[in-house]
């Protein structure tokens, strides 16, 4: 039987810890070793990111995870022990990643649930790439979804 998008989700969901933003916070400035990996595409990242967070774009991630790859992130080859807090922009493309983490053999990675969206709402800092603190106000319009017609489901007839 094929499996949805959000099928996908529910099942890495029964595998992989998640944490809320508010949990996160504190926990930053305790461990020097915890490393926050964001998976979100490089323009997104651009354009607003947790700061001290790393940019690894979904797309290249298990690469990134493994030696002698372009792609290779040797903060993350590296340290398969390392505490990994996986991040994205409302928690789904963040806990199919940390699944893939866990099931290539880091052990300790954790995915943020409800994403930047839910660091945002809860007024959590946000960084530009020059390090500039963002207004939630302001992330918060670049947050709104922009659907086209043609993106949406098609409408059943009655």
């Amino acid at each position: 039987m094929p499996h949805s998008y959000d099928d996908l989700i529910r099942e890495a969901t029964a595998r992989v810890r998640e944490i809320f933003p508010w949990e996160l916070a504190p926990k930053i400035g305790e461990s020097k070793d915890l490393l926050l990996i964001d998976v979100r595409e490089y323009g997104e990242f651009e354009q607003f990111h947790i700061p001290n967070s790393l940019n690894v774009p979904r797309g290249v991630l298990e690469q990134a995870c493994e030696w002698d790859y372009d792609e290779t992130v040797p903060e993350l080859a590296g340290r398969r022990d390392r505490p990994i807090i996986v991040i994205c922009r409302s928690g789904k493309r963040s806990i199919l990643a940390a699944d893939v983490m866990l099931r290539m053999g880091f052990s300790d990675v954790t995915s943020l649930k409800l994403g930047v969206r839910g660091w945002n709402d809860s007024e959590l800092a946000l960084h530009d790439m020059a390090g500039t603190h963002l207004d939630p106000d302001q992330v918060d319009a670049l947050l709104v979804p922009k659907l086209r017609d043609d993106q949406r489901a098609p409408k059943q007839s009655q």
